[in-house]
């Protein structure tokens, strides 16, 4: 059976699901049992029909596991293929692009979870913690063998429960049973933090490489933020940021500040430029916000630590 369900005529075309019953009507599946929380097996999803480049937005959350996926998606200017055994988590709001090649994995779970349906338990708000829900898609969880059985234990328990009359303790179960998944979807991106650290000792260097960039040509430009160094390494703000903390102990905003603070004590001991010189070439607006960023970080004052040298 193939599903026609993205035909549209206009050349920019996006579709936003707000609920989870209009996301399975879409999807041509039968409407979900709970009307915030659902789990489809890929297996279970007819074969669609895309007439033209399509914008997804979604006010839901989404786990998934594909296992078997020859599809496409697109973040930014770049296409991403799905492979075997991957975890992808998407946060609400989140915006990607299918091309009319694309097709759904054929085998594992789709989760889809409204934000309501997490109202009143501490997991609404633990699910803000969780950094993978606003990675991107080259930023997916790839999954050892064994990894790959443990989360497909947990989307069968919770496929189990889901399929089951609703009762007063449905909703707890489901709900205690994600909170395990999410938990364990955390430990393996912290595993795939240290187990790729060769390739992210790589990143490191692009990072100071473009910051070094930065402060060389960055005058008028502003302080460099997480966001612009993310975007220039193609990544998103939270993946890179999680990654330095498992390099360096430091976070990406904390990076900058130490080579902002680094690049200053350079001016102070190798020129004779003012304070407030100093501040506006590493992109200060106000030489205030200098002195106490450099205060605070090296509990000395500019003047005193130029001083020191002399």
């Amino acid at each position: 059976m193939i599903q026609k369900i993205f035909e549209m005529s206009n050349d920019n075309l996006t579709l936003q699901f707000k609920t989870v019953s209009q996301q399975h009507e879409r999807m041509g599946v039968a409407m979900p049992r709970h009307p915030l929380f659902s789990i489809i097996r890929f297996e279970d999803i007819p074969k669609i029909e895309i007439d033209q480049r399509t914008k997804l937005i979604s006010d839901l959350y989404y786990i998934s596991l594909k296992k078997d996926c020859p599809c496409k998606m697109q973040y930014g200017q770049t296409m991403f293929d799905f492979d075997q055994g991957i975890i992808s988590c998407f946060a609400p709001k989140q915006v990607s692009i299918i091309d009319k090649d694309f097709s759904f994995a054929t085998s594992g779970w789709l989760l889809s979870i409204h934000p309501d349906f997490l109202t009143t338990y501490p997991l609404s708000q633990k699910i803000k913690t969780f950094g993978f829900f606003d990675y991107v898609i080259n930023e997916a969880l790839i999954l050892s063998e064994e990894e790959q059985k443990s989360i497909e234990v947990i989307c069968q328990q919770i496929e189990r429960e889901y399929q089951l009359p609703i009762d007063n303790f449905s909703q707890d179960v489901i709900i205690a049973n994600l909170d395990v998944l999410m938990s364990y979807c955390n430990r393996y991106y912290n595993r795939q933090f240290i187990t790729r650290k060769v390739n992210h000792n790589d990143m490191l260097g692009k990072v100071e490489k473009v910051l070094k960039s930065y402060f060389e040509n960055g005058i008028n430009k502003g302080l460099p933020t997480a966001s612009y160094l993310a975007g220039e390494l193609n990544l998103s703000s939270k993946y890179l940021s999680d990654c330095l903390k498992q390099l360096t102990g430091q976070t990406t905003q904390q990076l900058i500040h130490e080579k902002l603070i680094e690049k200053a004590k350079d001016f102070l001991t190798t020129t004779e430029l003012s304070v407030s010189e100093i501040a506006f070439q590493l992109g200060f607006e106000y030489a205030q916000s200098f002195s106490k960023l450099f205060k605070t970080k090296t509990h000395q004052t500019p003047i005193a630590y130029r001083q020191s040298f002399n």
